[in-house]
């Protein structure tokens, strides 16, 4: 931007003495919390490549128990050898050009800034498309109010109204009803639910309710402390009910999901037609519930 010079002052009159300074420091646009790693089992990450992988997971057999008398014959049973495909077959790319005479004279790297971005958008929507599979699995007694405004759970602290933390524990109720280990169960909902969550008539900033007074956020962690039996976990990218006023929240336990996510490759390419470089990613990744009874949700109006 030129300096304002004064009426008949013409010593310099171009401006050019004045160069344009760039900045070296980008303004980096804010990242959402990733959450999917935290809820599900990922101890398949090392057994898949490329796009269309399997892993074949061996479901514990069921066992019967009969009753015994002194003497009698005992009669085995068969053994059952039911798997479950974990399938990666998602995927997900991005790819972007830079021109030679860019990266000789940019001030900037773009390569190295623009592939950052690009690995985030990977993963952000891996983890809005593993958040949206999950909650299309809950089945319906598992689920607690409706998928509409006047039918799900009015939350707020009215006479009328259920207390936030009454839902989880609604929640938890319904997992314990399928026998779900009371460990490593979680919960997901948006900003909004913490909102009300956090109010002072809410439990979850009573020190003798999470048995610690102190409590920190990180990487989408609400508290590190559970509530409830949950592990409280914060994110945008929950799945949308039918109406703005109702939110989901998602239940469950970390065993009864499986993950698997691979960047496949990262590479640069020359382009045919330029004198550029051509930065690409490739994202593959497949998820699946293992077990519907150790996932829940609730449908909450949010006022």
């Amino acid at each position: 931007m030129a300096i304002s010079t004064a009426a008949g002052y013409t010593n310099l009159p171009s401006g050019n003495f004045l160069p344009e300074i760039y900045s070296q420091k980008v303004l980096k646009f804010f990242r959402k919390a990733s959450v999917v790693e935290d809820i599900s089992n990922t101890d398949y990450f090392g057994e898949i490549e490329n796009f269309g992988d399997t892993v074949r997971i061996i479901k514990e057999p069921t066992i019967t128990v009969s009753a015994y008398t002194r003497g009698s014959s005992v009669n085995t049973q068969d053994l059952a050898d039911d798997e479950i495909q974990l399938t990666v077959d998602k995927a997900n790319a991005f790819a972007f050009k830079v021109d030679d005479i860019e990266e000789r004279q940019g001030h900037i790297n773009f390569e190295t800034l623009a592939t950052s971005s690009g690995a985030y958008a990977l993963k952000d929507s891996y983890d809005s498309e593993v958040l949206s599979n999950i909650q299309s699995q809950v089945t319906s007694g598992n689920t607690y109010g409706a998928d509409h405004a006047t039918n799900s759970i009015d939350t707020g602290f009215d006479t009328d109204e259920v207390d936030p933390v009454n839902v989880l524990a609604r929640l938890g109720r319904l997992l314990d009803d399928g026998n779900v280990p009371t460990d490593n169960r979680w919960a997901v909902a948006a900003p909004r639910f913490f909102e009300e969550l956090q109010q002072t008539s809410s439990k979850l900033l009573d020190a003798n309710f999470l048995n610690e007074g102190s409590s920190q956020v990180r990487n989408g962690l609400v508290v590190p402390q559970l509530v409830n039996g949950f592990r409280l976990y914060k994110s945008n990218n929950m799945p949308s009910a039918s109406t703005s006023d109702v939110h989901v929240v998602l239940a469950g336990h970390q065993g009864g999901v499986a993950t698997a996510s691979q960047i496949a490759k990262t590479e640069v390419v020359r382009d045919t037609d330029s004198f550029a470089d051509i930065v690409r990613g490739l994202h593959v990744y497949g998820g699946k519930v293992l077990r519907t009874e150790s996932i829940a949700q609730a449908y909450v109006k949010l006022d």
